[in-house]
Formats: C-alpha cells, sequence, structure tokens
C-alpha cells in the first residue's frame, strides 16, 4: 500500500512499514488545505494535529483508511470520511504515560508556584517568604472526570502521592480499568456535583464532542470547592473559557491548562491568551503527548492498525456504526467452494435486501463455513427455501434482529 504521513512519526515508523512492502511518504510540512490535493494515489493516510476535512475525502481516489496518532479524532471530519467509505482509527491508550505525568506536573507547578518561582529567579528576585506558602497534596481529594486510560494513569499517580481518587460511576466501563480502579481504592460517585463539592482537585480527561463541550461552564466552576484546581490536558472546548477567567479573577479557582478553545494550529509563533497570561494559571503548549517515549508508542500503534488492516481486520474504527443494523440474520452454513457465497448474495440483491453486516468464518478443516448476514428488509419462505437450493449450501436459517441492534428475543 502507499502511506502518506502528513505529520513527523519516529524513522522507525518509516523502516518498519516499508519493511513491510509498503511504499511511505513522509511530508510533515502539509497543511490541511494542501491535502486534497496531495491525497490522490495514497490508500492511507496518517495525521498527528493536521485537519482532514471534507474536501481530503472528495479528492481522493483510493484512500481507504485514516489513522489519527493519537486518541482524539475531532480534527477528522469523520461523517465525511463515513460517507465515501473510508475508515477512521485512532490509537487510544499510548500516549495516558505522558499526558498523566504532564497532569500531575501542572498540579505540583500550581501547589508549588513552581513557574512564578522560577520566574523571579531568572529576574534576579529571591522572595522565600512568598513562596513558602503551599496547601500540600498529601491527604487532598481529587475527582477524576474521564476515568479511561489517562485518567487511570493519572489516578495511579495521585495515589502514589497519597491523594484520595475520585471519579464518577459508570456502567460499561472495562473491565481492567474497574479492577484497576478498585485495587486503587477509587470512590465512585453518584453524580458531577457530589464529585465537584468533595474534590479539592478536579481533572479532565474527555474526548472533545457535543456532549462534553462547554461540560466545564458557570455551573459546574460554581459547584467546585472555593480554591480548587481544575486541570485540563484533554481538549480546549470542554472548559467554557469566559466563565473560567470570571471564576479565575473572583479568586474562586486555580487552573493548570495544557489546552486552549482557540489555541493556534501552527507549531510556533506570535499568540495571545487571556487564560495562558492569568497568574492563576498555570499553562503549557499542548505538549501532553509530547514526550519520545509517548511517540515511540504511538507510532508503534499506527504500525499495528496498517498490519491489521492488510489481514483484513479493523482495529479502533471510529465511523462505524457500533451496532447491529437491518432487520434479519441469514445464517448460511455451506460447503467453503468458490462461488457459493456470490450466489446467495445475488438472490438477495434479486429481492432487493440490502447487505448492512456480513462475516464468514471456515471450520476447522477447512471444508465447511457459516455466514452470518445481516440484511435490511423482510425475508420470504420462498425465498429461504431458493437459499437452501444452491448448491453446496448445508442450511439456512433466520433470525430477527431488534431495532437497537442485537437478536430479539
Amino acid at each position: 500500500m502507499r502511506l502518506l504521513l502528513a505529520d513527523r512519526l519516529p524513522q522507525q515508523t518509516l523502516v518498519d512499514l516499508e519493511a513491510r512492502g509498503h511504499e511511505c511518504v513522509m511530508e510533515p510540512g502539509l497543511s490541511a488545505d494542501d491535502l486534497p490535493g496531495r491525497i490522490a494515489g495514497f490508500d492511507v493516510l496518517v495525521v498527528r494535529s493536521t485537519k482532514v476535512g471534507r474536501a481530503v475525502f472528495e479528492a481522493a481516489d483510493r484512500l481507504a483508511l485514516v489513522i489519527r496518532a493519537g486518541a482524539g479524532t475531532n480534527t477528522i471530519d469523520t461523517d465525511a470520511a463515513a460517507q465515501h467509505g473510508v475508515l477512521v482509527s485512532n490509537v487510544p491508550g499510548r500516549n495516558a504515560a505522558a499526558v498523566a505525568e504532564l497532569t500531575m506536573g501542572l498540579l505540583l507547578a500550581i501547589d508549588r508556584r513552581i513557574a512564578d518561582n522560577v520566574a523571579d529567579l531568572r529576574n534576579g528576585q529571591w522572595d522565600k517568604q512568598r513562596y513558602s506558602k503551599a496547601d500540600g497534596l498529601l491527604g487532598s481529594t481529587m475527582g477524576v472526570i474521564g476515568l479511561g486510560s489517562i485518567g487511570l494513569a493519572v489516578a495511579e499517580r495521585a495515589s502514589a502521592f497519597g491523594i484520595h481518587v475520585q471519579a464518577l460511576a459508570k456502567d460499561g466501563r472495562p473491565p481492567h480499568v474497574a479492577a484497576r480502579a478498585e485495587e486503587l481504592g477509587v470512590t465512585m460517585c453518584d453524580s458531577v456535583p457530589q464529585l465537584l463539592a468533595s474534590s479539592d482537585i478536579v481533572t479532565l480527561h474527555v474526548p472533545a464532542s457535543e456532549s462534553t463541550r462547554h461540560l466545564v461552564d458557570a455551573d459546574f466552576l460554581g459547584r467546585m470547592r472555593k480554591g480548587a484546581i481544575l486541570l485540563n490536558t484533554s481538549r480546549g472546548d470542554v472548559v467554557d473559557e469566559t466563565a473560567l477567567l470570571a471564576a479565575l479573577d473572583a479568586g474562586d479557582v486555580r487552573a493548570g491548562l495544557d489546552v486552549f478553545a482557540d489555541e493556534p494550529g501552527f507549531g510556533a509563533g506570535e499568540w495571545d491568551s487571556p487564560l495562558g497570561r492569568h497568574p492563576a494559571v498555570v499553562a503549557t503548549h499542548h505538549i501532553g503527548a509530547s514526550t519520545d517515549q509517548a511517540q515511540r508508542a504511538i507510532a508503534a500503534g499506527v504500525t499495528d492498525i496498517v498490519d491489521a488492516f492488510v489481514a483484513g481486520e479493523v482495529r479502533h474504527c471510529v465511523n462505524l456504526d457500533p451496532g447491529r443494523l437491518g432487520s434479519m440474520t441469514l445464517t448460511v452454513r455451506h460447503r467453503d467452494r468458490v462461488g457459493v457465497l456470490a450466489q446467495v448474495l445475488e438472490l438477495l440483491r434479486a429481492e432487493g435486501l440490502n447487505v448492512e453486516h456480513m462475516e464468514n468464518r471456515v471450520f476447522r478443516g477447512g471444508e465447511a463455513a457459516v455466514a452470518a448476514i445481516d440484511v435490511a428488509g423482510e425475508t420470504s419462505e420462498k425465498l429461504l427455501a431458493t437459499l437452501r437450493e444452491v448448491p453446496d449450501v448445508l442450511g439456512v436459517s433466520q433470525a430477527e434482529l431488534g431495532t437497537n441492534g442485537g437478536r430479539r428475543p
């Protein structure tokens, strides 16, 4: 395959991919505006921070997969990708340690006023009396909003500092996360207000989405403890920055920020931020995942996704429908022979039944196979009888699908 890497990845990534027979072109200077005119002829696009808009998918002639070399995919028009049949995958969890380390660094910097200490000393000022005042972290309580891989990594490090950690109770949390949280003694709160009212530190580790946009608003900030610390190393638009500025000016909260709603898309240049300049804020330049360790891990994750794709597996895809589609599942047991499924699919086409999902598995020994085919529309006894008459079909059965996916009882 031909891969276009529109952001810089470790050289080892190119070495690994090219050793597998892929042709790789790394052009980290490409901008979002450049991509539509450059995408022709490539099967895979790999990006870190470069935005991928609708025009890229409209201009592509063979693009099948976009890989975001990181966790979030808010910089990629995943809806446009879905409309053009392009898979979008991310590399979740590989930067967890790096982001967690920066989160704790921001927390320590706020509590011990490290940035101001350094600035004064560099300017020739000695003020031990002023900087000797700090709350200390031992015995404090941290509320983690978003207990995924990064949130869990923060919880582990906070626990090592003697901080009591709490998070939101949530059904469906991955078993390993739930088990590790229990080992750490993380307290589960039933609601955001309950968590805020009992936390000295609140740290955000949620993805950017409509449901999380301005999650931290005036009401949220008003429920935090007086003098509490807000940490955001997730996404800038999770925070209503106007509301946060008001809370900072009032002396209600302090903040450690690595992300901003209107942060620049360029690597270096002039940029002024009222939040970045605020004396109650310790801010960094969206560098949470920017460690060599994290970049090596993410690059390895990109290679894993490409390997899986070549093998026919879609890994960490964010724009496939998560549920079962269609109204009926047909289970077709058949001899593992060329053309059997082609005849089955042709009969379904003739009946106007669209295939929404299909999986074919071969039995041990390679003589027979079974295909599960989700179709949209109503089947008939006549169709089932016709399918059973197809040469090398061993049997056909059907089961109705529920409206929300999964089989109806």
